[in-house]
């Protein structure tokens, strides 16, 4: 397995992996399936300070994980929203893990002072992945999101860069 930044040859990969997710988890609160064309204006926005990366098996693109401006407000320009998303298949062989550690290596040399991430509730292996990397909890948003035909809560983890 490699990890490097995505290029545009990539986003048919990371959106068939944002697909399955929007069809089969409360990972994401997007209820249609995407495009490639979709997702270009999103690709276009993940360069400098915000990056897109991918790991890469052979030719096949098994995950990725972005850095995304967590507000538009000037004075929340050091903060950024987490991302991290991993093939179906390809889950347990330590392929978020590898994500996580460079996408937070990018995030220190960006200089990025926190890292948010909104997990919905119930998703206890983000959790516990974002609890070892010294993640702590700062809050519940109850009821936020529908889907799969229930009210989901999300939890709002928070890592300090120093």
């Amino acid at each position: 397995m490699n990890i490097r930044y995505a290029v545009e040859k990539d986003l048919q990969g990371i959106v068939d992996i944002y697909n399955d997710a929007i069809e089969h988890t409360t990972a994401t609160f997007d209820l249609e399936k995407v495009s490639i064309e979709d997702r270009k204006g999103w690709f276009d926005e993940h360069v400098h300070r915000y990056p897109l990366i991918v790991a890469v098996k052979g030719e096949k693109i098994i995950g990725y994980a972005t850095l995304s401006p967590y507000n538009k407000k000037e004075a929340y320009s050091k903060t950024v929203e987490l991302s991290v998303y991993v093939d179906r298949e390809e889950r347990g062989q330590g392929i978020g893990r590898a994500l996580m550690d460079e996408i937070l290596h990018l995030a220190k040399e960006n200089e990025h002072r926190a890292v948010i991430s909104l997990i919905t509730k119930g998703n206890e292996h983000s959790i516990s992945m974002h609890k070892r990397y010294g993640f702590f909890l700062c809050g519940e948003l109850k009821e936020v999101g529908y889907k799969f035909d229930q009210w989901q809560d999300v939890l709002l983890y928070q890592l300090l860069i120093k």
